[in-house]
């Protein structure tokens, strides 16, 4: 095969592969993007009912207020525990299996939501507040259950926190009590180190000098005089000579 023709089919193929690489790149950015949306549509909507629900348990009177006040306690109390949950199964796997649990209890709790809602456009009021006490119950039993999950995971942890805390300390405490016996030791090097120091200069203070010009010469344990190095201060006398004594010639070099 000539070698110009594997060269275009090489760079069709790559063509291929870009166009097929930049398309499942856009259909993720495209999915995540719709994602977001969705997200924010829903917390948007999540606000809205929730601002609405509080406006009608204050200030709605009946059976209208109690539902509206039913169903914004649902929701509280199952949007913190979902919250906890996920915020704690992060760092800890073990809370999967209450997310799974949650995930259960959820599915009550939208239940219980929906028949809260349709009840609270029922034109039989009557009717309506005979089922109150049921719900009542039913939603009690819900946020209970949530509320166990939430506090449970909080419990657990705090004990990491505190276990965690707890062997920090101690750690702490050995590198403290290391600490103070290396500057112990420290100081007692340098008490050492001075006390040597002032021996030294104590020796070399008691060694004076030697006796300077003029000083009495030393004497023996029987109180005589030794001998002194210093030159004599009177030289002796020339010999005395007499009328007899010859003389001396000196000496001739012929």
């Amino acid at each position: 095969m000539d070698a110009g023709v594997l060269i275009i089919m090489f760079a069709l193929v790559m063509l291929f592969a870009f166009l097929g690489l930049g398309a499942w790149a856009t259909v993720k950015a495209v999915g995540a993007a719709k994602r977001g949306v969705d997200r924010t549509i829903t917390q948007a909507r999540r606000t809205v009912e929730d601002t609405t629900l509080k406006a009608k348990s204050l200030g709605q009177i009946g059976v209208g207020g109690q539902l509206a006040q039913l169903r914004l306690d649902l929701r509280t109390s199952m949007r913190a525990t979902q919250e906890a949950l996920t915020e704690g199964a992060r760092t800890d796997a073990s809370l999967k299996e209450s997310l799974v649990l949650f995930e259960r209890l959820s599915a009550h709790g939208h239940e219980l939501d929906e028949e809260l809602k349709r009840l609270e456009q029922e034109p039989d009021r009557a009717r309506v507040a005979q089922a109150l006490p049921d719900l009542r119950e039913r939603t009690a039993k819900i946020t209970q259950a949530a509320e166990s999950l939430r506090w449970a995971a909080r419990d657990r942890a705090r004990r990491f926190a505190e276990d965690d805390l707890s062997m920090l300390s101690a750690e702490i405490e050995v590198e403290s009590d290391a600490l103070r016996d290396w500057a112990s030791r420290r100081d007692s090097l340098d008490d050492l180190a001075a006390a040597a120091a002032a021996w030294d200069a104590g020796a070399g203070a008691g060694a004076g000098p030697g006796p300077g010009p003029g000083a009495a010469p030393a004497q023996d344990g029987q109180g005589r005089q030794g001998p002194s190095s210093a030159p004599a201060l009177n030289p002796a006398a020339p010999a005395p000579q007499y009328p007899w004594q010859k003389n001396t010639r000196p000496e001739t070099t012929t």
